[in-house]
């Protein structure tokens, strides 16, 4: 797990030194980031003829082509492979059929209604008949004194659980109310995979999942994407989710709701429970070879010594693609989620080259692949960085920005994990912007955007978001903006492009990431690293 560096007061002192002596010095700190162009940018790339970016798809190879002519259009050089703007990703496409069935005693379940996922064996079918071993959280975590799985083999058994942790106040245990990575379904589903499971089968609540089943079953109940999995490596023949009701059904064998479960899985010297149940089902699965892209482009340093070192700004430029309808339109365009981003990075990318002198470093510009199937292109890329990871200074990301004006706040959920957090701070000062804690640290989102992938390798790495106190807006404005967001938009088809749409917040926050980038690029040394 990532810990907390402390500051060392040297590097406090050079980053105030460099930010202040940029800063009257006159450069240009991205102010000709311009508003009208980012709407460009969103409006297209959430458009209808790109339908919805998905990975593989038509529409996906649209996006990588759109943002590699931009970067080309802008003047950043080729920073793919064979001197292109273009990373191969090798991923597994794995679409699962309607066909797919599952049940445990004479209980059958309905495809989409009450269960889903997939088989990530990379074949076109699998199997699961084992019993059933209800283990908490999942979690197996030594340095808190914490153990799901003590006292049992759960290898060619169904795993079933909670996503989340078990809930904490304090600071020292579990990172108090913050989640940890233990609390994310990529890592039960990594966890039961390590311990040989044939299966593992998450119970969907709201309030575990911090989103609601319709969520779940948009994200799910389509083609997945896996990178292409090793020879002979073990695979769950089965990853997946059962909602509540069901939940409930299951645990009727114990006596117990699954909210009593949930419960016993939150207390302390919790042991793995038999239900005394078998889990049953066969999943026929479409399975597709996919060469994706990660697009990336580079604009050099000016320093002899440093250019080879580089600050990377990051997006996704992935979305669903093509779905269910739902009020009759089937595509999922990803206007926020995340056409914004995208926007914000090519327009950081052409005010970067527009400066002069450039920077002493060099400033990475990375698009990734397939982050709504887990991160993949950026974990990829972590694997197969075109530029050493030890010479990545920090990664600053841009995930799914609200549109609707400028805000007086800014979060940073991460920052405060790395050696430059005092800069962070004084950078926001300089724009005038209060650092909001995170709203929601229980639903963990931290590790659900593409700077995680970097930080799990060592490199300093968060992602900046807007807050939600809006400039000139009646207070609760942004609770209620990211509410419905959430609630009616976020992974549905209506989250689309709209001319009314106010530029001026992602505007600011460009700037603000491109004056904390431009200040790492200028900096004597490199932020320490994570651990």
């Amino acid at each position: 797990m990532l810990r907390e560096k402390p500051l060392h007061s040297y590097q406090m002192r050079v980053f105030r030194i460099v930010g202040v002596s940029l800063a009257l010095a006159g450069l240009v700190h991205g102010q000709d980031i311009s508003g009208p162009r980012l709407r460009a940018h969103v409006k297209f790339l959430a458009s209808d003829l790109l339908e919805g970016r998905g990975v593989g798809t038509r529409g996906g190879e649209l996006a990588e082509q759109y943002i590699a002519t931009q970067l080309q259009l802008l003047g950043a050089q080729p920073a793919g492979e064979n001197g292109t703007y273009l990373q191969k990703v090798p991923l597994v496409g794995i679409q699962p059929l309607p066909s797919a069935n599952l049940r445990f005693g004479n209980q059958d379940l309905r495809w989409l209604e009450e269960f889903v996922g997939t088989n990530q064996t990379q074949k076109e079918s699998s199997a699961i008949d084992a019993e059933a071993i209800f283990v908490g959280h999942g979690i197996s975590a030594p340095e808190w004194g914490w153990d799901d799985y003590k006292g049992v083999d759960v290898k060619g058994k169904v795993v079933v659980l909670f996503t989340g942790e078990p809930p904490s106040t304090d600071p020292t245990f579990f990172d108090g109310r913050a989640l940890t990575y233990y609390g994310r379904w990529t890592y039960k589903y990594e966890e039961a995979t390590r311990r040989g499971a044939a299966g593992a089968i998450i119970v969907h609540t709201t309030p575990t999942a911090s989103y609601g089943w319709d969520v779940v079953k948009s994200s799910w109940g389509r083609e997945d994407m896996a990178v292409k999995l090793e020879p002979g490596a073990h695979a769950l023949s089965f990853a997946g989710w059962i909602t509540q009701p069901i939940g409930d059904k299951l645990f009727s064998s114990q006596g117990k709701t699954a909210e009593q479960m949930l419960t016993l899985a939150d207390t302390k010297g919790f042991q793995p429970v038999p239900l005394n149940v078998r889990f049953q089902g066969t999943f026929p699965t479409k399975i597709r070879t996919v060469e994706s892209n990660n697009v990336i482009g580079i604009i050099p340093g000016s320093d002899a010594a440093l250019k080879a070192e580089a600050v990377v700004f990051s997006a996704h430029w992935d979305h669903l693609g093509v779905g269910t309808p739902v009020n009759g339109d089937r595509i999922h365009n990803g206007a926020v989620d995340n056409a914004t981003g995208c926007a914000m990075v090519l327009e950081m990318a052409r005010a970067w080259q527009n400066l002069n002198p450039k920077p002493r470093r060099s400033a990475l510009f990375l698009f990734v692949t397939a982050e709504e199937n887990g991160l993949r292109g950026s974990e990829y890329f972590g694997r197969h960085p075109t530029v050493s990871l030890d010479k990545l200074a920090v990664n600053l990301n841009y995930d799914a920005f609200y549109p609707f004006g400028r805000t007086t706040d800014v979060v940073v959920t991460g920052a405060e994990r790395t050696s430059i957090w005092a800069l962070v701070q004084h950078t926001a000062q300089r724009f005038r912007l209060s650092i909001k804690p995170d709203p929601r640290p229980e639903a963990g989102h931290y590790f659900r955007s593409d700077h995680f992938s970097l930080a799990k390798v060592g490199v300093p790495a968060f992602s900046i978001n807007g807050g939600d106190n809006f400039a000139g807006k009646p207070e609760g404005f942004g609770a209620k903006v990211f509410g419905d967001y959430n609630s009616k938009h976020y992974h549905q088809p209506s989250d689309e492009y709209s001319e009314s749409w106010d530029m001026a917040g992602m505007e600011e926050m460009a700037k603000f990431g491109f004056t904390l980038g431009l200040d790492v690029a200028n900096s004597p040394k490199l932020p320490a690293r994570l651990k």
